[in-house]
């Protein structure tokens, strides 16, 4: 390109761009151009047809200063006249061709259409109508409920209207969005047009992008940006937040707590539940995904149907989550930006305890409500821990707040620089987190035992534009975890609680010698642990362990337009390795247990104590135990894409192949040595007319070398139909409010290779010494044989969902409010079952792994969200409601034909119903029991016992409860509803963001809680002590039943009386924050408020006796940098 500075004797400067060749080319309007940019300016545009054509063009310099940058340009193939028509359709210029060269000339300039004169009350409207200062040209003004009023902008982007007085004005624009003013006491109006981002939105799929306005699948997606909350795992951001997924936190020990999420519930009772997990192309675990940091992320989408996933195949039967990070972008600097934050954990809720005091008076009672022998615990010891007098003789342990602290301080630092020119760009993220766990540290020891986690995750990303056609990127993906805690499980250091009682023994008797060797730890003779009872803080503190993973993901991907063969094609490569190691080391000792002999008062006041040791003397030095493991992974995909429009007509199509290679780097034996592979071939075809009409096709056609011959490759078809309502013009007519409405519905089948059971089930398992027989005349003769562990099948394979999906997208007021609704159903069949205890023993199965695909389970639901925005010029606020309802109902499983007590059979309840009895009350008195059905359930039954339903009498006519009258019960494990409201509002420099979820319809049974236990020393939560039956409180509804001092089987089993309402609603998360310049400060928490039926513990840990490492509430202070 050259600039000359003047022609033919005038001062106006003129551009001349001037093509490469020596020779001009004659202009025909037979050539061809393609032009598709979100911005581009006119410039570049000629540019870009001069490279295409060969054509020159001749412009003034002062025609170019009053141009704007063109928005949102989509031209394919389109012959030379008609594009130059397109570019200038709505600027001041026109072009004309004159031998062989574009004249471009100024427009002759229109007068605004003349206003249609009203009656009286008429008003003239002025203004300017620009897009970042750039006048627009054509842009239509209207009265909006007058429409043959109106006129459109002049080349310097003005119009004049007159309206009548109170009137709305629209303002309209191809590539824009639509504002709408009321004039009010206005007679000047200028307006801001900004582009229309939801026609070139688009959305990530499988294996590509596609615009949103042509998605036909059910798919969701959320802003990164959302996903920042105050905990070190992104899982938890999840649950509320996206229609579809259903997720909880079970746990809050770092480093495990990570939600458990299912995309549309569950639909399986024997395969993984879990969906698949995309990073770049690449499938990474959950433990991967919650170390990522939520700036390295550009998009994150749920796919939930089989339009979506089929082209998964035998991997996309649970949903698939996909995630693309960041990459580089052309910018005039670096882009640097920074996040530091410092929280305080704490648990959200604890099990309360009896104290000493308390816990002695309810086993005395037990003792003596039963019969079952003499008083454990004298008056005089009752009143001596009462009074405090001696924590050794009369010992009152808080085992709780002795063990665990009341609150932790965690860290963690994000550091990301993007960049890049027009050839290479980069993008490069830090980040380094710190979470700590409540366990107290011992002074004693040289190490700390505390939980500590330790996780530094890092992403490289680099692109290359090698030429115009061909680009290249590499992605390296780093997370290393340093794992320290106790030597013993930070879940079962809780749990140890449960089976300590307040008064048996103090934690350590008085210390008096060198280091820990040396410390008498508290104890009691009789127990199964070295003659004795655990100690649960000697447990704790005799040991450590420590674990470091990492992991290492890199990424090649390249593609390649291949014009040149025709237009639209193009050829992509990924190809990936990714190795994960890990290394253990635990070192733990034994401790010595003590109890008083005897004891008597010295001349100081307290006492002088006789200890004997219990059980024998443990080894004190650190033993130690190391181990090793790892796997490596490579993945390679060649695919080819065409994408292509002609006129109405936008055609796609994809052909992919992908293979994995994965092995175990330290295989411990010959099956485990051997590689797990997967290959399949994968298609999609799309079409759309006008933008109204759209299809698509896809399958995906897998095989895994864990089935037989004939049984290894499947075949995953689905289609998908849309119909976009809202293009219709009679549509927009009729309801000019509906931005946007879309119908569609998919069809397809899906499968889960990942069914369960160990690996080649197709293959039989034979032990060649699994059997033996004795002989001869004195006995004394022993023969082994072979035996069967497993039975071939060669005809098992993987699971199969067949999903069927009906949605509608609706969009009101230029898409300010959003609604998506999905109704679906899915049918799993194949699923993978053992069928060894239904089989009878006469055909040799006994003992013997028998496998088949014989289980069904149908999943039904629907899922919504809803969005409002509305954003003003000092203030902003955008709402977004989700909610999920998820119901599956098992219709085939391996179980007896309950032909008898159809009572016990799970067919037609959902997966994690509970089995357990029906129970009515508690007992009022002897003559009740003589006169209701004997309960053979273990145990004497007394008044205050609880008292069951039987189920079965009028099958049986026995007047008995025994195991057949259990039934299923209440809601399953996993929640059926989950639902969310997420909120954000700004004014000026101030935001506020919060998030409530709660979940519904789950119940869980609470166990392992019962006084006193088995050998008579397990502690008594508070709840039993406040609201139990006893002579003096014979409430037949009471909380608890009649104290025992053992487990009475009749009121430990799993009964409707411990059937809970899992529940909640919760006040997940909040922030509020303030920006200045670069800077913003915010304060968040999380899990600061819950709301449930359920007191003893948080709700969302689930069932048990609540001693799990409890969830964590944080409060987070933290402060963002951003550098541009």
């Amino acid at each position: 390109m050259r600039y000359i500075g003047s022609l033919c004797n005038t001062s106006t400067k003129v551009v001349i761009l001037l093509t490469a060749f020596i020779f001009f080319t004659h202009v025909s309007s037979a050539q061809n151009v393609t032009l598709k940019h979100k911005q581009i300016t006119l410039s570049e545009a000629f540019q870009e047809i001069r490279k295409q054509t060969n054509v020159d063009f001749i412009i003034k310099t002062s025609q170019l200063d009053k141009v704007r940058p063109i928005q949102n340009i989509d031209i394919q193939n389109k012959p030379l006249k008609q594009a130059l028509e397109k570019l200038l359709e709505h600027q001041p210029l026109v072009f004309t061709i004159d031998n062989g060269i574009i004249v471009i000339s100024d427009r002759e300039k229109k007068t605004p259409l003349a206003p249609v004169v009203q009656k009286n009350g008429n008003v003239e409207i002025v203004g300017t109508v620009k897009n970042d200062g750039n006048n627009l040209y054509g842009v239509s003004v209207k009265v909006k409920d007058s429409p043959s009023i109106g006129t459109t902008t002049d080349g310097n982007g003005r119009y004049i209207l007159v309206v009548p007085t109170n009137s709305t004005l629209i303002f309209s624009y191809v590539g824009y969005a639509n504002q709408e003013i009321a004039i009010a006491d206005k007679r000047r109006i200028d307006v801001q047009l900004t582009p229309d981002q939801s026609l070139s939105e688009v959305v990530v799929v499988g294996y590509g992008t596609q615009k949103k306005t042509s998605v036909v699948g059910a798919l969701e997606s959320v802003k990164p940006e959302t996903l920042r909350i105050p905990t070190a795992n992104l899982s938890n951001a999840l649950g509320g937040r996206l229609s579809g997924v259903i997720a909880v936190q079970r746990s809050g020990e770092p480093g495990a707590d990570g939600a458990s999420f299912f995309i549309r519930g569950v639909s399986t009772f024997s395969g993984a539940t879990n969906p698949l997990i995309l990073l770049d192309g690449v499938a990474i675990s959950k433990g991967d995904l919650d170390a990522l940091a939520p700036e390295v992320i550009e998009s994150f989408s749920v796919l939930k149907d089989a339009t979506a996933t089929a082209v998964f195949g035998t991997r996309g039967a649970n949903g698939v989550l996909i995630i693309t990070t960041k990459t580089g972008k052309d910018l005039n600097k670096p882009r640097i930006s920074a996040r530091a934050q410092s929280q305080i954990s704490r648990p959200t809720s604890i099990p309360k305890f009896v104290d000493g005091v308390s816990y002695m008076e309810m086993f005395n009672e037990a003792v003596t409500g039963r019969g079952t022998g003499e008083i454990l615990y004298s008056q005089d010891k009752i009143n001596g821990t009462r009074l405090g007098l001696d924590p050794y003789v009369y010992p009152n342990v808080d085992w709780y707040n002795e063990m665990f602290k009341s609150h932790t301080i965690n860290n963690e630092l994000n550091l990301n620089v993007q960049g890049g020119g027009s050839k290479i760009g980069y993008f490069l993220s830090a980040t380094g987190n710190i979470s700590n766990g409540l366990l107290r540290k011992f002074d004693l020891n040289s190490f700390d035992n505390n939980v500590s986690v330790k996780r530094y995750s890092f992403q490289n990303n680099i692109n290359v534009n090698l030429t115009s056609t061909t680009k290249i990127a590499l992605k390296l993906n780093a997370q290393l975890r340093d794992y320290y805690g106790a030597g013993v499980d930070a879940p079962s250091v809780f749990g140890d609680i449960m089976n300590a009682n307040p008064v048996d023994f103090p934690i350590m008797f008085p210390f008096t010698g060198i280091d820990r060797r040396d410390v008498q730890y508290g104890g009691k003779a009789g127990g199964t642990v070295n003659n004795g009872f655990v100690n649960p803080f000697a447990r704790m503190v005799n040991g450590y362990q420590n674990g470091f993973q990492s992991t290492l993901l890199t990424t090649i991907d390249g593609a390649q337009k291949l014009d040149f063969i025709t237009k639209g094609l193009e050829f992509k490569a990924l190809v990936s390795f990714k190795n994960w190691s890990n290394t253990t080391t635990k070192r733990t000792s034994g401790y010595n247990q003590y109890m008083i002999n005897s004891y008597a008062p010295d001349p100081a006041g307290g006492y002088n104590y006789d200890l004997v040791m219990v059980g024998q003397p443990q080894n004190l030095s650190l033993g130690t135990e190391t181990g090793t493991s790892g796997d490596r992974e490579i993945y390679f995909q060649p695919s080819i894409e065409y994408n292509r429009t002609f006129g109405n007509h936008t055609v796609s199509g994809l052909f992919l192949y992908n293979t994995t290679d994965f092995n175990v780097n330290n295989p411990a034996d010959l099956i485990s040595s051997l590689p797990r592979r997967r290959q399949g071939i994968t298609g999609r075809a799309t079409y759309g007319f006008a933008n109204k009409y759209l299809a698509e096709v896809n399958f995906g056609y897998n095989g895994s070398e864990n089935f037989a011959t004939g049984s290894r490759f499947g075949f995953f078809p689905s289609v998908g139909l849309g119909y976009v309502l809202s293009n219709e013009k009679f549509f927009t007519d009729l309801f000019p409010a509906v931005s946007n409405l879309k119908i569609r519905g998919s069809w397809g089948k899906v499968g889960n290779d990942q069914i369960g059971g160990g690996r080649f089930p197709y293959l039989s398992d034979l032990k060649l010494d699994g059997a033996s027989f004795t002989t001869g005349i004195d006995q004394n003769t022993t023969y082994t044989g072979p035996t069967y562990l497993q039975f071939a099948n060669p005809l098992i394979s993987w699971e199969v969902a067949e999903k069927k999906n009906i949605g509608v997208d609706l969009g009101i007021l230029n898409n300010k409010f959003n609604i998506v609704f999905d109704l679906y159903q899915e049918d799993r069949t194949n699923i993978f079952v053992d069928r060894s205890a239904t089989i009878p023993n006469v055909f040799g199965t006994a003992g013997t792994k028998v496998y088949g695909n014989v289980g069904e389970v149908r999943n039904r639901g629907f899922d919504f969200s809803l969005e409002w925005n509305k954003s003003e010029k000092d203030w902003g606020i955008s709402m977004r409601g989700t909610f999920t309802y998820a119901h599956n109902t098992v219709l085939k499983n391996n179980e007896p034909a309950f032909t008898k007590y159809r009572n016990l059979s799970q067919i037609g309840y959902s997966i994690g119903t509970n089995l357990g009895y029906l129970a009515e009350r508690l007992f009022i008195d002897q003559a009740e029991i003589d006169n209701s059905p004997l309960q053979q359930l273990g145990g004497f039954v007394a008044p205050g016992d609880i008292k069951y339903k039987d189920l079965t009498n009028d099958i049986d006519g026995l007047n008995l409860i025994n195991s057949d009258d259990r039934v299923r019960m209440g809601y399953p494990t996993t929640p059926e509803i989950v639902y969310g409201l997420s909120t954000s509002i700004n004014y000026k420099k101030f935001d506020f963001s919060f998030l409530l979820q709660g979940v519904d319809r789950t119940s869980f049974m609470i166990s392992g809680f019962h006084p006193f236990g088995n050998q008579g020393v397990r502690n008594v939560l508070q709840f039993i002590a406040e609201d139990r039956w006893s002579p003096e409180n014979p409430n037949i509804f009471a909380a608890y039943p009649r104290l025992s001092k053992l487990d009475n089987l009749n009121n430990t089993e799993a009964s409707s009386y411990w059937l809970r309402n899992g529940a909640f609603l919760k006040l997940r998360s909040a922030e509020i924050g303030y920006s200045h310049k670069f800077a913003r400060i915010f304060l968040s928490g999380y899990n600061l408020l819950t709301f449930s039926k359920f007191k003893l513990w948080d709700p969302e840990q689930g069932g048990g006796n609540g001693l799990g490492y409890p969830t964590q509430q944080v409060f987070n202070l933290g402060v963002q940098l951003r550098f541009n």
